[in-house]
């Protein structure tokens, strides 16, 4: 029978797993990908401004910006009181 406890795993990654973890690189790009959010919230409010027949698109457009915005506002708040945890 498995054991029931549970394997803490270090955040060093097995070469045999991820061949790019041998010559150094191995990650994601926190500080980019954060921009491209602030970056796509722009673009989406930009978009408002055009010939639009209805509010519909606005609504869409203002609504995913705020869920957009929201969830980075989340993500910044996470990162600055993960070490209080």
């Amino acid at each position: 029978m498995a054991s029931k406890a549970v394997e803490k795993r270090s955040n060093q990654v097995d070469p045999r797993d991820e061949p790019s973890a041998e010559w150094g690189w191995h990650g994601t790009f926190p500080k980019a990908t954060r921009f491209a959010g602030w970056l796509s919230v722009a673009a989406l409010l930009v978009m408002l401004i055009g010939n639009h027949q209805n509010a519909m698109e606005d609504i869409w457009l203002v609504g995913l910006a705020i869920g957009l915005a929201f969830a980075l506002v989340l993500d910044l708040r996470k990162r600055r009181t993960a070490w209080r945890r």
